[in-house]
């Protein structure tokens, strides 16, 4: 005789699919059932209503939440901030959409079962401390230098046919502004990247820029990172494997990641190419074997990842790092 198997205490997972506006929540329980469903609006009561609901059900194992680094940002630091478990999920895949529908119920029970069958076990960024600030100043600083290259360009197109003494004026203060902007944020930034990961830019090729992008990308939680390999796929360095049948061995670029992270590691690559010895040593060896420019780089943008990550995530001195 088949019997159902019947527990003492209801364990809830719930999954979330996040707006602007509203959120809308499913819950389900240890056997995949459905529990209920709730849509709250995007503020601190319709945060603690969300927690208040899910706990009524039983115990809460985790909430899987849709775009945690967005829409998803706030209810996500309300519910770590009451010691509940959050995991990100990703979107759901367009074959399954087309044959489940879309639509925020199917979504937000999609990103329950996710979190219940193991599929979805990522843990996201906390975004509540330096990393987050060096984030959006970095922001500031990228709308600041596009709008001063934008005054600039205008100034130029105006020189042929303005009149220079009434229409260059307010340009070159908006200039001026803008460059003491971009100042003031540079040497913020610098004190900050400098306190967040001081190991980081103690290693050869890195500066306030290219350590600041990678702090933003391993975020406030760099320990979420199971290992460098993770980290590198993270910033899209790690290699992808492209054989098949009598060809193996073969590995192609690989195109996902944070793209700003990949720039961030090619760059610290171009510069130890051109000024690292020991680097230098390396691309000279590879090249004799036959290796080509493109595939020196991939190779020195993993090796840099790896480096990257144990400063992120070690607890040695700078100095110790930098001698490694």
């Amino acid at each position: 005789m088949t019997t159902i198997a019947q527990f003492d205490t209801t364990l809830v997972t719930v999954g979330v699919d996040t707006h602007l506006d509203v959120h809308v929540a499913v819950a389900l329980d240890q056997l995949g059932r459905r529990l209920g469903d709730l849509e709250i609006p995007t503020t601190q009561d319709g945060y603690d209503d969300l927690a208040d609901w899910a706990e009524s059900f039983g115990e809460v194992e985790a909430f899987g939440i849709e775009g945690t680094g967005c829409y998803g940002a706030g209810l996500a630091r309300v519910l770590r901030a009451r010691g509940l478990l959050v995991v990100e999920v990703l979107r759901p895949k367009r074959q399954t959409r087309r044959h489940k529908g879309k639509s925020d119920l199917i979504d937000a029970e999609a990103a329950a079962r996710a979190v219940l069958s193991g599929e979805a076990a990522g843990a996201p960024k906390t975004g509540d401390d330096i990393a987050e600030i060096i984030r959006v100043l970095r922001i500031q600083r990228q709308t600041a230098v596009k709008a001063r290259t934008q005054a600039i360009n205008s100034m130029r197109a105006l020189l042929v046919t303005a009149p220079i003494e009434r229409s260059l004026r307010a340009l070159a203060r908006r200039c001026q502004h803008l460059d003491a902007e971009v100042a003031e944020l540079d040497a913020d930034l610098d004190e900050l990247v400098r306190s967040a990961a001081p190991a980081l830019v103690a290693l050869f090729g890195f500066g306030t820029d290219t350590a600041g992008q990678l702090i933003v990308t391993a975020g406030d939680n760099p320990d979420r990172l199971r290992s460098d390999a993770a980290f590198s796929m993270l910033c899209g360095s790690s290699p992808q494997p492209a054989g098949s049948g009598k060809t193996n061995g073969r590995h192609r670029l690989n195109r996902g990641g944070d793209r700003q992270a990949n720039a961030a590691l090619y760059r610290v690559a171009l510069v130890r190419m051109r000024w690292h010895q020991p680097t230098r040593d390396y691309v000279e060896r590879r090249t004799k074997e036959g290796k080509s420019k493109p595939e020196i780089i991939r190779c020195l943008k993993r090796y840099i990842a790896r480096q990257a990550y144990t400063a992120l995530t070690s607890t040695q001195p700078a100095e110790a790092q930098a001698a490694a």
